[in-house]
């Protein structure tokens, strides 16, 4: 057994942990990191943000080159779908990735300890693997992140029944495929299958179509979903699932309170993901979890121990990648002295569907709960010219500002590229511009960004395209 000793070892390699680790090594810091698989990245970028959006491309692709290429005066005799293909070439972006990551631990030095960490006391880090190697460290940052989450009567079996993991390397289109949730994963993959040829069925417990976002933006969803051909059932409830060989039926509760059930050849559990603490030994050591299972932190991300920190997927709050890699900055830049921090209010979160959909900060119905006055302004895709050129004219951006200041409170888009030009946005909010900062900001033409500048405007009574 041998023994280490580092100034912070980062348990976790995926964005919060490795950019935690590098910001370390920055800083001077002797850092480690560890982590079990084989290849670094953690979920995002092996089996979660990365190959989706991989196959989301690929699978747009190919639906355009069907159905939307003739109105480009583009004919097309035949599209025939290379599914092998399209999945290696998914693989081939998570090697580099994942192989870079490897790259930038060696370029700053980063000690990679391959293998499952649990912490065994204070200061001391567990590492098993090949070999069991102690690291001995003043500081520990906990960035372990996120398994799926599951439901009662539903277990997964690794084939017909799966997780988002599995959903990225389906052999073969499915017939039908049933989808258990209709959050950010479910429609995102549920897009990807639909596209390249698969019946889905979404069946979700909430009585209302992505209530995280703001109810005009959702509202848009649902018609673009329908037309589509996602066939979402809102407020049923799931019982179980039985595998019946190369089918599996699936039982649910529906709205009126009838039991019924629905089969197809592949079922999708998609209902969330929960903090992945387990064999990590932390409350062993006194790092107290909630009732969740998620990690207490403070507002500079140390727990209860002296010494431990925890960001991430693991710790209350939206989980996504830019907000862990974020905290992992704030994190290590605390330990070392620095002022690090990270603004809640300006964390876009994005859904990579057709057309994406993104928003940051506060939704509507948030500021009436809150009692803050607003005024709103929106501005539809269908009167941008940028929009019209590309044949991607559904959607439109909204933005909320306060009713007094006029600073922007949310903006919440529904459209091409949505998940670019939301990065205005989370600028705009960052540094409390207003409204009228944005609409007398000049954006190029012809560019999607019109949009944004003539909500911006609409906020203030004076839309200019419409």
């Amino acid at each position: 057994m041998s023994q280490e000793t580092f100034d912070l070892v980062v348990i976790g390699s995926g964005p919060g942990g490795y950019v935690a680790a590098i910001r370390a090594a920055q800083l001077g810091l002797r850092t480690a990191c560890v982590e079990k698989d084989p290849t670094l990245g953690g979920t995002c970028l092996n089996v979660g943000c990365i190959p989706s959006k991989a196959l989301l491309e690929s699978s747009e692709r190919f639906a355009a080159a069907r159905l939307h290429s003739a109105e480009h005066g583009i004919k097309i005799g035949g599209v025939e779908l290379d599914l092998p293909t399209m999945l290696g070439r998914k693989d081939k972006i998570v090697k580099q990735l994942t192989g870079g990551v490897a790259g930038l631990f060696r370029k700053h030095k980063i000690h990679w300890a391959k293998g499952l960490g649990k912490i065994v006391a204070p200061g001391k880090v567990e590492v098993a693997g090949e070999t069991t190697e102690v690291l001995a460290t003043k500081r520990i940052l906990i960035a372990t992140g996120s398994v799926p989450a599951t439901i009662p009567g539903v277990a997964f079996d690794g084939d017909r029944i799966g997780h988002s993991t599995h959903a990225l390397a389906y052999p073969s289109v499915p017939e039908h495929l049933i989808v258990i949730g209709a959050g950010v994963i479910g429609l995102e993959l549920g897009s990807v299958w639909a596209r390249l040829g698969a019946k889905v069925t979404v069946l979700e417990y909430m009585p209302a179509l992505l209530p995280i976002m703001d109810p005009d933006v959702s509202k848009v969803a649902a018609k673009l979903f329908a037309k589509q051909g996602l066939d979402i059932r809102l407020g049923v409830k799931v019982t179980g699932a039985t595998r019946k060989g190369d089918t599996v039926e699936v039982a649910f509760t529906a709205p009126d309170g009838q039991s019924q059930t629905i089969t197809g050849d592949r079922v999708l559990v998609a209902v969330g993901r929960k903090p992945n603490t387990e064999g990590l030994g932390a409350e062993a050591v006194g790092v107290q979890l909630d009732r969740r299972g998620f990690v207490q932190v403070d507002a500079h991300y140390a727990t209860a121990v002296p010494g431990i920190w925890a960001i991430g997927d693991v710790i209350p709050g939206p989980m996504l990648a830019h907000k862990a890699e974020e905290e992992g900055i704030a994190a290590v830049e605390g330990m070392a002295g620095q002022p690090g921090h990270v603004n809640y209010d300006a964390i876009p979160n994005i859904i990579y569907t057709h057309p994406e959909i993104a928003s940051v900060g506060k939704t509507e119905p948030e500021l009436k709960q809150a009692g803050v006055p607003f005024k709103k302004g929106s501005f539809p895709f269908l009167a941008n010219a940028r929009a019209k050129a590309l044949g991607e004219t559904d959607g439109m951006v909204k933005i909320l500002a306060h009713a007094e200041t006029d600073r922007v409170l949310g903006v919440h888009i529904i459209g091409p590229r949505a998940g670019d030009l939301i990065a205005e946005a989370a600028v705009a909010i960052e540094f409390s511009a207003s409204a009228e900062d944005i609409a007398r900001s000049v954006h190029a033409h012809p560019t999607l960004s019109e949009v944004v500048k003539e909500a911006a405007l609409d906020a203030g009574g004076r839309v200019l395209n419409i």
